[in-house]
């Protein structure tokens, strides 16, 4: 059942990511790869939020799987960011790059943290 729901929470976060990711690449003229950033920042506020529920409110396992792992992570992608980032340097963009790898991991954190106090207290 646990691998079920992963499968069927992934099934619709992958294409989530997809047509989100297209849809903010298509407003912005920029080496910057925002999609993948705005991705991955919203996805960390709701697994995030998801860990305060499930800590303050009891959110099911279920929902857990189904929500957490298989939408968020099948929606946030490491590896697309990996590439990105090197993408950006080897095109000589050392601060897109920079940006890029210091500002994903700093508002990725801030962005879980938000998620996790906003359920956590309410």
């Amino acid at each position: 059942m646990n691998l079920l729901l992963v499968f069927l929470g992934g099934m619709l976060g992958a294409p989530l990511r997809y047509l989100a990711d297209k849809a903010v690449q298509a407003r912005h003229d920029s080496v910057f790869p925002w999609g993948t950033f705005g991705i991955n920042i919203s996805g960390a506020f709701v697994l995030g939020a998801l860990t305060g529920a499930a800590s303050a409110h009891g959110l099911p396992q279920n929902a857990t799987l189904l929500l957490g792992t298989g939408v968020c992570g099948a929606f946030t992608t490491f590896s697309t960011f990996g590439y990105e980032t090197v993408r950006l340097l080897e095109d000589g963009s050392l601060a897109e790059a920079g940006l890029n790898a210091l500002g994903s991991l700093l508002a990725g954190t801030a962005a879980a943290a938000a998620g996790f106090a906003l359920l956590q207290l309410s």
